[in-house]
């Protein structure tokens, strides 16, 4: 879930290209996992995302890097997808492009990916009980929750979906209280 539109515009393409060339290749499964451990990889090293994403640096420089990263460590076919990327001065959209194409494989196995803000972590149990009613509510098969804690929310969740926000949180409430007051208190 790109934060950038226009970036996410310019990835869906690439995405979309890649879904279908793993689809007719019957590489899906072993590309999917792949972008999902290289999503946590790039995540938890800046320092390569920086580095990839630095225009100043040369497409050869940025390959060797990844040879010396990535190539043992994924498929062939995606290794020269992320070569093609380099090539095109399209790897500064990795980010961008791994989230549209699982966002399509996820679509196509009837996976929901649901965002969920909450003010402290969940428990597994919580975490499982909700998993439970939101595959209830949207009839899909598995729900991929992506959970941010954030204390300023003082209790309660925000679960937001691709059309829906649902707001349980204090933070919320509070401010509803506080326009009700308002509205009633007004000289």
């Amino acid at each position: 879930m790109s934060k950038n539109p226009l970036a996410a515009k310019i990835a869906a393409p690439y995405a979309r290209a890649l879904y279908d060339f793993s689809v007719d290749q019957n590489l899906m499964h072993q590309i999917t996992a792949d972008f999902q451990n290289l999503e946590v990889f790039l995540n938890k090293t800046p320092d390569l995302t920086q580095y990839l994403n630095n225009p100043i640096i040369s497409p050869e420089q940025k390959r060797e890097v990844l040879e010396k990263t990535l190539q043992s460590q994924i498929n062939n076919e995606t290794f020269k997808f992320l070569v093609v990327l380099v090539d095109r001065n399209r790897i500064n959209l990795l980010q961008e492009i791994i989230a549209s194409y699982l966002e399509l494989v996820y679509e196509a196995a009837s996976i929901k990916t649901i965002e969920v803000s909450t003010a402290y972590a969940f428990t597994n149990l919580q975490k499982n009980t909700l998993i439970k009613k939101l595959k209830e509510l949207t009839n899909a098969r598995e729900i991929r929750l992506v959970i941010t804690v954030d204390p300023s929310l003082i209790g309660g969740f925000l679960i937001k979906t691709n059309s829906k926000v649902l707001d349980f949180t204090i933070k919320n409430q509070l401010q509803k209280l506080a326009k009700h007051l308002d509205t009633v208190l007004e000289i």
